[in-house]
């Protein structure tokens, strides 16, 4: 993946997802972007944009069809990827930066990291693959309501009819009590009740199945709960220490107590449903609808940042001090990241990736990039 310098030696430890914190003031592209100068950008001048111009060119894949941003699209299509001072003058010319600040005027926030996590599985159940992976039930309703309010434009309620009324859906301990239309929708087994946590956390992964094909499975729907992290309650309950609140420590715990690791996992109501997808070499599909790319993609909230743009992250290497700064692109979301200045960075996929996601709790600012004319009320 590319860098700016060399990444200090990273230890296992995947956190879990950080919650918004609350806030009375809603989140907009029009309350969170502020105009600022390429001169603003910390390390803009150091970093090698050009790394950043494949998969610019695939959100234009998306964003090509919008008129405000064909020109630019258009104009990276004729660039040459080779040529860094071409790629840096285009960005130059074609975008206007933008600071993202949070509600109450800052303009830091939490930048973690994610991956892309391989388990063991099987197409058929047995007593070693017990644990299902779920496609979208057909009695969970998905609701719509930004024709009437725009403003829920990024939001989608979930739920189910139960007589005349939508109620909320099952949570993750009622669908494991045999609740909701689950029976069929099994896409594969694994081996792990725990590591399939973690792979709803991560919303992909890949799947070495017995028969010796590997497949992907992708995010495609969620019960509508909210997440709650298992990591804080295991603290809260005294069971760990707060440096253990990590994906290592979590399943570290779980090891020590499997008879517990059920109900642990029930703490957390939020369950995610998959599609299938085959595995190739490209990044997992995220929010955007194309592959993501190692170490220059992003999740962010769609509320305060538009899917598809570029966003220029101003952080440091995980657990360390040294500077990590780039273009990226915002081509993802998740649950948990909410917030203005709040970003998930992708790391790729394997073992490499997962340490450097695990170690990535850090701080830092977002500037995001958007074309000439771009109208900020979303």
């Amino acid at each position: 993946m590319p860098a700016q310098a060399a990444a200090p030696a990273p230890a296992a430890a995947c956190p879990e997802p950080i919650p918004e914190k609350p806030s009375a003031a809603p989140i907009t592209w029009a309350s969170s972007l502020v105009p600022a100068s390429w001169a603003a950008l910390p390390g803009w001048q150091e970093d090698r944009v050009n790394d950043a111009l494949a998969p610019l060119l695939r959100s234009c894949t998306v964003l090509r069809s919008q008129s405000t941003w064909q020109p630019a699209c258009d104009a990276a299509l004729a660039l040459n990827a080779g040529d860094e001072a071409a790629v840096r003058r285009f960005f130059e010319a074609a975008f206007t930066p933008y600071a993202v600040v949070n509600p109450d005027g800052s303009r830091e926030g939490a930048i973690t990291g994610y991956y892309e996590p391989l388990l063991h599985g099987s197409r058929t159940p047995s007593k070693v693959y017990r644990f299902a992976v779920h496609a979208p039930p057909d009695d969970l309703l998905v609701v719509d309501l930004s024709e009437l309010y725009p403003e829920l434009k990024p939001m989608r309620l979930r739920g189910r009819i139960e007589g005349r009324r939508v109620v909320p859906y099952y949570s993750r301990a009622e669908l494991g009590a045999g609740k909701g239309r689950l029976a069929g929708r099994e896409i594969l087994w694994t081996d792990n009740a725990v590591e399939l946590f973690f792979l709803q956390i991560q919303g992909s992964g890949k799947v070495v199945l017995d028969s010796g094909e590997t497949v992907r499975v992708s995010y495609a729907d969620q019960n509508g709960h909210p997440y709650r992290s298992i990591g804080r309650l295991l603290v809260e309950r005294g069971e760990i220490g707060l440096d253990q609140a990590s994906m290592q420590g979590i399943k570290a715990w779980a090891a020590r107590h499997p008879e517990r690791a059920s109900e642990l996992l029930n703490q957390n109501g939020s369950y995610v449903f998959f599609r299938e997808l085959p595995a190739t070499d490209e990044g997992p599909p995220g929010a955007l609808g194309v592959p993501l790319t190692a170490g220059r993609s992003l999740a962010v909230d769609p509320r305060a940042i538009p899917l598809g743009a570029p966003v220029f992250l101003s952080t440091t290497w995980p657990n360390a001090q040294t500077p990590l700064r780039r273009l990226m692109l915002a081509q993802d979301t998740g649950g948990a990241i909410r917030g203005a200045v709040r970003a998930d960075l992708y790391w790729g996929s394997g073992e490499e990736a997962g340490v450097l996601a695990g170690r990535m709790r850090q701080q830092g600012g977002l500037f995001v990039l958007l074309p000439l004319g771009f109208p900020l009320k979303p």
